[in-house]
């Protein structure tokens, strides 16, 4: 049953949808010069062709020119010799040249491909990157690019000169032999045709279930990979392992079903060429014996039909290939058409940041409708002001800050800059009048010097120092053999958390915004350095407006005003000496924390600083 509801899904109209959006890239729209390319291909295609037929009729000759009697024939016969030899190279010249011209149209169809791919996946919400195993993701994309250029070649270089072959051996088996070897030739092929549909169909349903499982496998790899740390920390080296080895053999069981079934397709097939040719063959030795034909026309036929069944083999490989190139695609072109959440309204204009002044009015969000995180969240940050945002975790603080980016839309309220509704204007020009220091900072696999000036594009070299100066990183960097040029490694594992962090927030020096978020911007830094950082962090935020996620209270007490939440809710506010004087929740929070200082020994699990508002 499950075979048949795949080989169902097999048999829709989705792989002639993915087809009709796939071949357009044959012929790209505004390129002149790639046009002129698949032109120049397809009359290569047509000479390689008409060469290739020319052989089996110098070999007829020879055959005949050989016979008893045809003493005089020696020449013509080495002539035709000749003329098969010349027409056998030709035909390899053709080939070679075909690619070379079309080269250029291939890697140009696999280029748009996947630009548009890795443009849609940038442009996709947050959400769907959160619900998604970036090894599954990257495993789609690259099987469905990597199946553009095998496609383009099979559709234009073996489907459609078959069909010209096949009709140009129709027409010299009716003009030779009469139409009985033209009839037997087209039941053969539409025999061989049928029989390769539909074992590939079945075929097919083996490969959608070998792909789900190599994804998945892949997936579980890449997921591990990525978290390295975290399998080390509870020794599950094993535990991965025996996990991945349960998807490989899942995989492996599958993969070894899918390539056991291409045995008795190629058997089938080969039934049918070898019937034919045994039948055809046999009709033209029959013929010789009545002194209808010569010899050499034996050799003719048995020449043409090899010629034939060489890509009608070839023609079973590409159907299956196709086949499974659609399924790849097909996996491709869900991703592209899956919707973005978060879109520009028509005609949205840019953000105009003059002052800077950010106002939340009775905002309402959730990340699934079951669960309401803000539950009416309304505060005022005027223009070149600090405001602290404090409270447990899961109160919705963080969450705070990616609404502000514009990461998820609102379900109920406003969000203001400087009075424009921030769902009003485009989101990059949003983004681009907002720094931010996060507290979980993961770092390009590059050079310092490349993720400092990721702040701006086109940051001098002087801008960049100046920015690691500033965020007390530049005598770490000083120290490094390599200098600005050093490698942080994947995700920036080569440095501790405290150097990353003062790498994001001299990122966000070299950015230079308005309107600057601090999340636990000083969480992975030991108390020293964190007195230095806090101390530039004051300095940018005294020319900013700022908004500061914190836990350690110690951190936030200059800020002209201090939110708490609670649940979803602002739940007081004031300053650090008001929320004190006030004896609530604010000032329980700073008493904790006081006699932590003074006594490590006596926090709560639940009072640690939380890596990140993940429930949020």
């Amino acid at each position: 049953m499950a075979i048949e509801q795949q080989d169902a899904e097999t048999k829709s109209p989705s792989g002639w949808a993915t087809l009709s959006r796939f071949l357009p890239y044959l012929w790209p729209a505004g390129e002149p010069k790639l046009k002129v390319r698949v032109v120049i291909a397809m009359l290569l295609v047509l000479a390689g062709k008409a060469v290739t037929l020319v052989m089996p009729f110098a070999y007829k000759g020879i055959i005949d020119a050989m016979g008893p009697g045809m003493q005089p024939g020696v020449a013509v016969a080495l002539a035709l010799v000749l003329a098969y030899t010349a027409s056998r190279f030709g035909g390899v010249v053709s080939d070679n040249l075909r690619g070379v011209a079309f080269e250029r149209v291939s890697r140009n169809a696999q280029r748009m491909m996947s630009e548009a791919v890795l443009r849609h996946l940038h442009n996709l919400s947050l959400r769907f990157h959160l619900n998604r195993k970036t090894g599954g993701v990257t495993r789609i994309v690259e099987r469905g690019t990597q199946s553009i250029e095998m496609m383009l070649n099979f559709l234009l270089f073996n489907i459609a000169p078959t069909v010209i072959e096949l009709a140009a051996v129709c027409i010299i088996f009716q003009a030779k032999f009469g139409f009985g070897l033209v009839a037997a030739t087209i039941v053969m092929v539409v025999a061989y045709i049928w029989f390769t549909q539909k074992i590939t169909e079945w075929r097919n349903a083996l490969r959608r279930e070998m792909v789900d499982l190599d994804t998945g496998a892949v997936a579980h790899a890449v997921d591990s990979l990525l978290n390295f740390e975290t399998v080390k920390y509870f020794s599950a080296e094993e535990r991965e392992a025996a996990r991945y080895s349960r998807a490989q053999i899942k995989y492996m069981n599958a993969a070894t079903k899918s390539n056991n079934s291409l045995a008795m397709l190629n058997i089938g097939q080969g039934f049918i060429t070898n019937l034919m040719m045994g039948c055809a063959m046999g009709y033209t030795v029959w013929g010789w014996s009545k002194g209808l034909f010569t010899p050499g026309d034996v050799v003719l036929v048995n020449a043409l039909l090899m010629q034939m069944f060489r890509p009608l083999d070839m023609l079973g490989t590409v159907y299956r290939t196709i086949r499974q190139g659609l399924i790849d695609m097909e996996a491709m072109f869900k991703l592209i058409d899956t919707e973005t959440e978060v879109k520009d309204k028509a005609g949205a204009r840019p953000l105009s940041v003059v002052a800077g002044e950010v106002r939340f009015e009775n905002v309402v969000f959730g990340y699934d409708p079951e669960r309401t995180i803000l539950k009416g969240v309304s505060f005022t940050v005027p223009a070149g002001h600090t405001l602290a945002i404090v409270g447990h975790s899961g109160a919705g603080k963080s969450t705070i800050a990616r609404l502000l980016y514009r990461f998820y839309d609102i379900q109920g309220g406003r969000i203001l800059i400087d009075g424009q509704d921030i769902s009003d204007v485009q989101q990059a020009s949003l983004r681009a009048n907002i720094g931010i220091v996060p507290q979980d900072m993961v770092l390009f696999n590059d050079t310092i010097g490349y993720n400092i000036g990721y702040g701006r594009e086109g940051a001098s070299q002087a801008e960049i120092e100046a920015a690691a100066k500033g965020a007390a990183i530049d005598s770490f960097i000083a120290a490094q053999h390599l200098g600005y040029e050093t490698r942080v490694g994947e995700r920036g594992l080569k440095l501790s958390g405290g150097e990353k962090q003062r790498v994001a927030i001299a990122r966000t020096l070299v950015k230079d915004p308005p309107i600057l978020i601090l999340d636990e911007a000083t969480s992975a830094l030991d108390s020293r350095t964190e007195a230095a950082i806090q101390g530039v962090l004051n300095n940018i935020a005294a020319r900013r407006t700022t908004l500061i996620v914190a836990h350690r209270l110690s951190t936030i007490v200059h800020a002209e005003k201090i939110i708490v939440m609670e649940d979803g809710r602002v739940v007081e506010q004031g300053t650090h000496a008001e929320l004190l004087a006030l004896g609530e929740h604010y000032a329980q929070m700073w008493a904790r924390q006081q006699a932590e200082r003074m006594n490590p020994e006596a926090s709560e699990p639940g009072d640690e600083p939380p890596l990140e508002d993940a429930a949020e």
